[in-house]
């Protein structure tokens, strides 16, 4: 083999692969046999002339030469995919695939319903939406972009602060008249609390009053959850008192099937950030979507936008 069977599959597939450190994750990932696999990878170290990956049983990595091919493919490859969206722009037209990573309630409550919107406006876009709560790996996962809850630390990403969400503590009608309404922070230490699992620190609520005091309460209950949509159904049951994301109960405060207690204290706010894989923002078809996120972010109950 020589340099042209250097081909922008096999790159893609070698890329991948660095990433995942798994080549049935990649088989799967493109759809294809593992076979097919080890054959671009095969085929691309023939033509290159160096191995660029070191196999064991248990994982795949890159060797020194692969390390240097490896950022070298990652800018061949953005070249290419800015190519071709600057080719379809000549025409008006953005296609192609957007790959993103979403926290679970919100991304069912809210990020879906944004993105059909996006893709009403650019309907020749896919986008493969993932829900999870986890602090994914993005590049391992190929993912081009991530809406996040909470404070971030990864600072190999390009990050964007979207707005704060606002926080309450809410409960169910039924709850309050079997149990009382609380009518001060220390008020909360004898009822049943809602608590997030995957929150750290769950268990001491932190409150500030109209008169700037703050207030750290012990906080408990006997059912844990690792999902909001869960805690929202135990809350709409009557199974106690929650603090909450606004933009989770907005239509259940509405309606009254949940109302808000403790309206002379605040929560902490929470960051929502989107989170942009680097060799991914410049791509035509991520940036409608980051402006496009940016610009309707603010239409959510309970976010309030940050400027810049």
């Amino acid at each position: 083999m020589d340099r042209s069977d250097v081909t922008l599959e096999r790159m893609r597939t070698f890329v991948r692969v660095a990433e995942r450190g798994s080549l049935s994750a990649v088989a799967r990932e493109l759809g294809i046999g593992q076979s097919s696999v080890t054959r671009h990878l095969r085929e691309l170290e023939e033509a290159v002339g160096v191995p660029l990956l070191s196999r064991t049983t248990r994982r795949v990595t890159l060797t020194d030469e692969g390390s240097r091919y490896y950022a070298n493919s990652i800018q061949i490859l953005r070249l290419v995919d800015q190519a071709g969206d600057e080719a379809r722009s000549t025409r008006g037209a953005s296609a192609g695939t957007i790959r993103v990573s979403c926290t679970a309630a919100f991304g069912v409550l809210h990020a879906t319903r944004l993105i059909f919107a996006f893709q009403d406006r650019y309907p020749d876009i896919e986008v493969d939406l993932s829900l999870t709560d986890e602090r994914i790996d993005l590049v391992r996962e190929g993912v081009d972009i991530a809406l996040r809850l909470g404070p971030l630390t990864d600072s190999s990403m390009k990050l964007r602060v979207l707005g704060e969400s606002r926080r309450l503590f809410v409960a169910a009608p039924s709850y309050l008249e079997a149990r009382g309404c609380p009518a001060a922070p220390r008020d909360l230490v004898a009822h049943e609390g809602i608590r997030m699992s995957n929150v750290a620190g769950s268990d001491l609520i932190s409150l500030e009053g109209a008169d700037g005091r703050s207030h750290a309460v012990p906080f408990g209950g006997r059912f844990l959850v690792d999902h909001g949509l869960a805690a929202r159904e135990a809350l709409v049951a009557g199974r106690g008192i929650a603090p909450t994301h606004q933009w989770l109960v907005d239509d259940l405060l509405a309606s009254g099937r949940l109302v808000p207690i403790l309206p002379g204290y605040r929560l902490p706010s929470v960051p929502l950030s989107l989170l942009i894989v680097p060799e991914r923002a410049g791509i035509a078809r991520v940036r409608l979507l980051v402006d496009f996120l940016v610009e309707q972010v603010g239409g959510i109950a309970g976010i309030e936008k940050t400027r810049g």
